[in-house]
């Protein structure tokens, strides 16, 4: 039993090296998803970046399992003023994206 311990500490470690990987897919996918829609909707992403804040399990067309991410953004209209936008996952898809009511410019 002594010899399997490295052996499941390794499967761990890949494991865990596997899901860092694709976190970082969805992320750069939302984010491009987010610049996007932006960029449509003629208003400023800020900071370039968007950040993972809810993370869940639902099932998809197929009724198959997967990860549900929600990823947040800020924009701003005029400069002034920062609004919150979203980006939601389905597995890999991109499902929808999301901005709060703002002031038009």
């Amino acid at each position: 039993m002594n010899n399997l311990y490295p052996l499941l500490w390794l499967t761990a470690l890949v494991l865990v090296a596997w899901y860092w990987h694709r976190a970082l897919e969805t992320r750069d996918r939302a984010l491009v998803a987010a610049k996007q829609h932006c960029q449509a909707m003629d208003v400023q992403m800020l900071d370039q970046s968007v950040y993972l804040r809810r993370l869940w399990f639902r099932r998809n067309a197929r009724g198959h399992l997967s990860l549900w991410r929600a990823f947040y953004f800020e924009f701003t209209t005029t400069g002034a003023d920062r609004y919150i936008g979203r980006v939601i996952l389905l597995g890999a898809r991109v499902e929808a994206v999301q901005l709060d009511p703002h002031r038009i410019h």
